[in-house]
Formats: structure tokens, C-alpha cells, sequence
């Protein structure tokens, strides 16, 4: 059975690759083809977001907001048959490629037709809280 975790934790770099690609390119269409048809992000203040439109439209908004470049680094992965769950770090990035977040996420894959896609994925920074006054 290690090769089946072997490329499981393959697949799911190739489409963490594919995430940063795009992120770069400024493709939000493309990120949220990553993502199941029943996908949901979990951010931080906001209500889930569900779907490939609002997938797509969330990804958008960061990228409008400033950030150019995510770095996604996976730490562990478990595999259950046609899901995975993957905890991992990432790394925000401006334009001038100045640190603009840092912090962890864990994401449930699932396998649909051969191919591992993002199901449900929820992050939080590590960075401290703004002083609002």
C-alpha cells in the first residue's frame, strides 16, 4: 500500500502545483476547476463559500487585493480510500514578492474520476490580529 499513499501525495502536489501556476497567471477559472463540484471554502470571517462560481469569485477577490503568489507546502497526509486529508503551510506573496501572510490549512480531498480535487478547505493565518480601534 505505499505506493497507493506514494501517489496519492503525488497527485495532490501535481494539483497544489497547478493551484500555484494559476494563482501566478492571475487564473481564478482555473483554481476553482481544482476544486469538487460540491467545493467548499472555510475562510477566516466569512460565511462558507460553495460551488465553482463563488470558488472562483473568492480566488478573484485575493487576487485583487494584492496578492500574486501562493507557496503551498504539504506536512502530513492521510489517506481513506477516495479521500484524503492533507495539513499543510502556505505563503502569501505581493507583486514585489514581499510576505504579505503566512499560515497553515488542512484540506479534504476527494477522488472523482481518477482525479484528486480540493472537497473542503479551511485555513488560518499565523500572523498576529490588527489592532482595531
Amino acid at each position: 500500500m505505499p505506493t497507493t499513499a506514494t501517489s496519492v501525495r503525488d497527485e495532490i502536489r501535481r494539483a497544489n502545483d497547478t493551484f500555484e501556476a494559476s494563482f501566478e497567471r492571475g487564473d481564478a477559472a482555473a483554481i476553482a476547476d481544482l476544486y469538487t463540484s460540491a467545493g467548499v471554502l472555510l475562510p477566516t470571517g466569512l460565511e462558507p463559500i460553495e460551488g465553482a462560481a463563488g470558488i472562483q469569485a473568492f480566488w478573484q477577490g485575493a487576487m485583487a487585493m494584492g496578492v500574486k503568489q501562493v507557496k503551498l507546502k504539504t506536512r502530513d497526509i492521510e489517506e481513506l480510500e477516495d479521500t484524503a486529508i492533507e495539513l499543510g503551510t502556505y505563503t502569501l506573496f505581493d507583486a514585489n514578492r514581499q510576505q504579505m501572510d503566512q499560515g497553515k490549512y488542512l484540506v479534504v480531498w476527494k477522488e472523482q474520476q481518477g482525479q484528486w480535487r480540493l472537497h473542503q478547505d479551511i485555513w488560518n493565518t499565523n500572523m498576529p490580529a490588527q489592532n482595531v480601534a
